[in-house]
């Protein structure tokens, strides 16, 4: 298993008695992230048993209060249970700002360095990257400047066949990184021996994108194609495009449409409107032009 999402929160607006605004844990390949931080998040991640303590980058899409009004609160929990870890932040310029106001003010004081990475350009770009996993940007369209996130394992080093290498008795543990690598085998003799014959593929790095609240946007298909998981927001029905087009919004089926573009292996559907009391309309909508739909409900967790 190398992706684990967990959906703490996939609502639009207002938070209701069983519905909460916008939140994920994400855990690929290792790695740990929470994407957005609408109100009662951290809630949510005790609810869901996610740990705190794994927290050490969070991805906030845009600075509408369902997707970061729980952030300050999670900020101060981490000060009172003496965190002492860096805490990374990426979001839109002005989120720096906003959090440090709310702690001079209320008087909260982190012992924990806490790291602004502003963003606020309108291409994609790479904001995170380790020998794990990268994260790109996802320009999207909405009343105020907007991010999603494209989280992508780094590509996986080969198999090694060791029933291959231990026919070759020159070939020692300390060569085992390079031929992980893709680097062929030269003997004393210096013979070549090709890498294929001494290990096997890689499992196919997987990926994830996320993509928060924006209007109909084919241009992000680029940036998230053969995605293994899509989340898009699907605020309305196709009924109520022009309202979608309005308030800078998606319907479900703008969401397949994305997705069958993109040629994304599963399309998870969120942000529902509150107007809408049966959210399998939503999934019905979408099935009719891309067939592996999922509806985000709090606590679902997608793995693969």
């Amino acid at each position: 298993m190398s992706i684990e999402l967990t959906i703490l929160g996939c609502h639009s607006a207002t938070p209701r008695v069983n519905a909460y605004p916008t939140a994920q844990y994400l855990e690929i390949n290792s790695r740990s992230f929470l994407i957005d931080c609408g109100e009662g998040t951290q809630r949510q991640m005790r609810k869901y048993k996610v740990g705190f303590s794994k927290i050490n980058h969070i991805f906030i899409s845009h600075l509408h209060g369902d997707h970061f009004f729980g952030l300050i609160g999670l900020i101060s929990t981490f000060g009172i249970l003496n965190r002492e870890k860096q805490l990374h932040i990426y979001g839109p310029t002005g989120i720096k700002e906003v959090i440090n106001l709310q702690l001079k003010h209320s008087k909260s004081h982190v012992k924990y360095d806490l790291i602004f990475h502003e963003l606020n350009s309108k291409k994609s770009e790479l904001i995170f990257e380790d020998e794990k996993v990268e994260v790109r940007t996802i320009p999207l369209h909405h009343r105020v400047y907007t991010n999603g996130f494209f989280f992508k394992e780094k590509d996986k080093p080969r198999k090694l066949n060791i029933t291959a290498i231990k026919k070759i008795q020159e070939i020692e543990t300390c060569d085992y990184n390079n031929l992980k690598a893709g680097k062929d085998f030269k003997l004393s003799s210096n013979e070549i021996i090709q890498n294929s014959l001494l290990t096997s593929d890689p499992e196919a790095a997987l990926s994830y994108a996320f993509c928060s609240d924006t209007s109909y946007k084919p241009d992000i298909v680029e940036i998230i194609q053969e995605a293994n998981l899509l989340y898009h927001e699907a605020t309305f029905l196709a009924d109520k495009e022009d309202l979608a087009k309005k308030t800078r919004h998606s319907t479900a089926k703008q969401a397949a449409l994305i997705a069958k573009k993109a040629k994304v292996k599963k399309l998870i559907l969120g942000h529902y409107s509150s107007r809408y009391k049966d959210i399998s309309l939503f999934k019905k909508e979408a099935e009719e032009i891309f067939k592996d739909v999922i509806l985000a409900e709090a606590g679902k967790v997608l793995s693969m």
